[in-house]
């Protein structure tokens, strides 16, 4: 087998992205909004060039699992298509990863050396219908038998749902008495054994290319199949699902990449009122907007080559990767938002590339932990560690702390302040939302002390910081809103109308 290694990174992706070219201008000419699928011949043709190769060691004939050229794959394919990126993330980050680092090594092999010559597919499940965030509740169970492991639940939004080879599975092990363990495991599926029956398809709203849906479970897993129990389910889920997130930025930059051309190349040549938008005071804030965003992703791409490292356990490393993949994906619908707003009543329209992008990309703060959530993660793990170490002034705090010391000065009038442990989820979230922010100007100003073109990191530090101040101060407000119940009671607008009788 010829290493996939051979070519030189620049002449990869330049194969690549003329591959990907070549495939969409094919297969799905104008953006056509209302095809679903993802059709085999357009897959094959992006599959020629091995762009999941990235993900595979150099001993099985991959390229050797380079961070930097993984997110490099990852934004030339988002830069054409944000599903078809997507698709490469599930994959990558999602089965080819954790195979790599917990399976056994035959198992590695065999997957290996399909995804190289057969040019297969793989995802995970874990999701199910009663259990989306609490996934550790999930109520899919193994039990071990003399022929293997037997399988038996359902789980849903599993990415590629119907088209993948290979299924990376979890289940909790049940007991004698027919109990379930709070551990998780892991184990490798493929067509083969059969006993996955897709129920339903979904008419998912965006990533047209992506089949969703309800799988039923009812399967044997040979025994070697099975991930080791070097650590615990959980640690390693956590390590899944946190390299996962800190590489949410490599499908981030092409799609912001292609949103920014497209938007200056409307902004240069569009006229209202005789004058060019870029002109409008407006449409240059719009324009600064997508450029930071840009900057942003560039810096945390930068911090996720080392971080994300295939030699690291990341299952600590929550707060980097929760503040990645939540302020990044906020980035991506915020600028959507914007984009279509430039492109008036074009960008209404789900055939074109600015249209798609608003629904697009709107999973993303959902998937893979719903940001909101990650934001309260962020600020409970702040807050403990302030009170384990004593800190009650946030300022003190992160200007100790390596992941923040140099935004918390940039900030710092605006970080002079107390925290409890015990404050609102609300306000946890809203933290939160700050935290992110903070943490990703650290990565922002990293970068531009490496030597990063200055005026798109002043640009980029300069909107985190007013996303920060503006938060914090919402953060301060004592005022909280409150559900009315039976709102519906002396609140009809007629009876209070001027010409009311």
């Amino acid at each position: 087998m010829t290493p996939a290694s051979e070519s030189s990174t620049a002449q990869f992706i330049t194969s690549l992205q003329e591959h990907i070219r070549s495939a969409l201008a094919t297969h799905y000419p104008d953006w056509r909004a209302t095809r679903r699928g993802m059709p085999r011949d357009f897959l094959n043709e992006v599959l020629a060039v091995n762009p999941l190769s990235v993900f595979i060691p150099t001993r099985f004939g991959g390229r050797g699992q380079n961070v930097a050229e993984s997110l490099a794959m990852l934004e030339t394919c988002s830069y054409e298509s944000l599903a078809l990126s997507l698709t490469m993330g599930i994959n990558g980050a999602l089965f080819l990863q954790p195979v790599s680092r917990h399976a056994e090594e035959a198992v590695q092999g065999e997957v290996f050396e399909r995804f190289i010559t057969d040019k297969t597919l793989g995802g995970l499940m874990i999701t199910e219908p009663d259990f989306g965030s609490d996934a550790l509740q999930m109520q899919t169970r193994f039990a071990d038998t003399s022929e293997g492991y037997r399988l038996r639940g359902t789980k849903h939004w599993g990415g590629l749902t119907g088209h993948a080879d290979y299924w990376l599975l979890t289940a909790r092990g049940q007991t004698p008495s027919g109990e379930l363990e709070r551990n998780i495991s892991f184990f490798v599926w493929d067509k083969s054994l059969g006993g996955i029956e897709v129920e339903e398809y979904y008419e998912s709203l965006g990533l047209y290319m992506i089949p969703y849906g309800r799988n039923r479970i009812d399967t044997t897993v040979p025994h070697g199949r099975r991930f080791p129990p070097r650590t615990s389910g959980v640690r390693m889920l956590l390590d899944l699902l946190h390299r996962s997130r800190l590489q949410f930025p490599g499908m981030a930059m092409g799609f912001l990449k292609r949103l920014l051309d497209e938007a200056l190349a409307q902004v240069r040549t569009r006229a209202v009122g005789g004058r060019s938008l870029l002109s409008y005071d407006q449409v240059q804030h719009r324009i600064a907007e997508l450029q930071a965003a840009y900057t942003t992703c560039s810096a945390m791409c930068a911090y996720a080559t080392e971080a994300a490292d295939i030699q690291n356990d990341c299952s600590s490393a929550a707060l980097p990767a929760n503040a990645v993949k939540s302020v990044i994906t906020d980035m991506m619908q915020s600028t959507s938002q914007s984009a279509v707003q430039l492109f008036g009543a074009q960008g209404y329209r789900l055939d074109r590339l600015v249209g798609r992008s608003l629904v697009d990309s709107r999973p993303f703060q959902i998937f893979e932990g719903s940001n909101d959530i990650l934001y309260h993660q962020i600020s409970e793990a702040v807050l403990k560690s302030m009170a384990k170490a004593k800190h009650r002034v946030l300022y003190s705090y992160l200007r100790a702390d390596e992941l923040t010391h140099q935004a918390a000065e940039y900030c710092r009038s605006a970080l002079e302040f107390s925290t409890s442990e015990s404050i609102s989820q609300r306000k946890m979230v809203t933290l939160g939302e700050a935290l992110g922010r903070i943490i990703s100007l650290e990565m922002v100003l990293t970068l531009g002390a490496r030597g990063y073109r200055p005026d798109l990191i002043e640009n980029a530090a300069a909107l985190l910081k007013h996303q920060i101040v503006t938060r914090l101060n919402s953060y301060h407000q004592s005022e909280q809103p409150r559900v009315i119940e039976d709102y519906e009671e002396n609140s009809g607008w007629m009876q209070f109308s001027p010409s009311a009788s």
